[in-house]
């Protein structure tokens, strides 16, 4: 068993997922665009989740968190289609990984999920 989120390799991803993020919406978008400050926020919301989750002290307050974030995933990919229908495709570049990124955070959460409900 784990000792804290940090030890968790989901939390430790989504946190890498979190900064690819921030740092792509802070070099490409003026703070002002209408998705830039949302989806850094449900970015954000997924690691917090989880850790949130985990120090509740119960697998059920737990497995809730972890849905939670796993709603932030499909948040953060829905707001990162938008993003692409509307801008061309060498302004934002990075689009297609981070979506891939997130998908794979949000398989990971559901594993994770399965494993604490066992």
């Amino acid at each position: 068993m784990y000792k804290g989120f940090e030890e968790l390799l989901v939390w430790r991803k989504s946190m890498d997922l979190v900064k690819e993020v921030i740092t792509i919406v802070q070099t490409t978008f003026s703070k002002f665009h209408p998705l830039a400050d949302q989806i850094t926020r449900s970015a954000i919301s997924i690691p917090s989740n989880i850790a949130e989750g985990c120090e509740r002290g119960s697998n059920p307050d737990f497995i809730r968190f972890l849905y939670m974030s796993r709603g932030s995933c499909a948040e953060l990919r829905t707001q990162l289609e938008l993003l692409k229908s509307y801008t061309k495709e060498e302004k934002f570049p990075h689009i297609d990984k981070l979506i891939l990124e997130s998908q794979e955070v949000s398989k990971m959460i559901y594993g994770l999920i399965k494993s604490l409900k066992a």
